[in-house]
């Protein structure tokens, strides 16, 4: 397995366009684990609490538009 540096040093050697296409790949692949992250809490009712605050909040009229 490549060590981070031994990466990072490819990475320098990549054509701009290419970095590029890392780039994506990596917040899209940043962006799935997030998602994976947020399925696995909610099921768990990590967010109970705070969904519950923001119903409180929001049929109080306490709430802007965006």
């Amino acid at each position: 397995m490549l060590t981070v540096e031994q990466i990072e040093n490819a990475i320098l050697e990549l054509p701009p366009n290419e970095i590029g296409e890392l780039l994506e790949w990596f917040l899209n692949l940043d962006y799935q684990r997030w998602d994976i992250q947020l399925e696995k809490d909610i099921a768990k009712g990590k967010l109970d609490a705070l969904a519950g605050e923001a119903i409180a909040d929001f049929e109080s009229g306490n709430y802007r538009e965006i």
